[in-house]
């Protein structure tokens, strides 16, 4: 089996449902565990500015599936649930992205592992964090534990990234 994780967001309403039936979806694969779901964070987004707070969370995942396959069926969650690409980090129904597959190195035209800019995103930092502080990013000067790097992010962005529950949101 091999272990993944990835990371969900969405900030179109309604967000939090958007969440659910990614992870449910992933849960139906009959080639796919969930063994860790993180909390669900609220976000400011990142890239283009001009868009509503993001909800984003992190699942730790076993999988007989190869990486492409993998990437194939999230992409299909994310066509299933409505995902528009129009804006370039702009608004969406629901993201799934690989951030690591087992300790590997993978350069394909269609996918790269380690996600390339995870290592720099809070939002995805912190709820990798939450289920696996020990995880090991390789990074561009050498290899760091999850928690190392989550403490040497800026605390601008660490600021932008709150534990939501659904009591903040008042059109869910």
């Amino acid at each position: 089996m091999n272990h993944v994780y990835i990371a969900l967001g969405t900030n179109i309403e309604p967000r939090e449902n958007f969440l659910k039936e990614g992870v449910r979806l992933l849960q139906e694969h009959a080639q796919i565990h969930i063994t860790k779901t993180s909390s669900i964070y609220q976000t400011a987004p990142v890239g283009y500015t001009e868009q509503n707070d993001f909800l984003n969370m992190v699942i730790e995942v076993e999988t007989s599936c190869l990486p492409l396959e993998l990437l194939a069926y999230c992409q299909q969650i994310e066509n299933e649930l409505g995902r528009k690409r129009i804006i370039r980090f702009g608004p969406r129904t629901i993201d799934l992205d690989i951030l690591l597959y087992n300790q590997e190195n993978i350069e394909m035209e269609r996918l790269t592992i380690p996600h390339p800019r995870m290592h720099e995103r809070a939002f995805v930092l912190v709820p990798l964090n939450e289920i696996a502080p020990q995880a090991i990013l390789p990074l561009p000067n050498g290899e760091k534990e999850v928690s190392m790097v989550v403490t040497e992010l800026p605390g601008n962005d660490l600021k932008d990234v709150v534990k939501w529950t659904k009591k903040d949101s008042v059109d869910e």
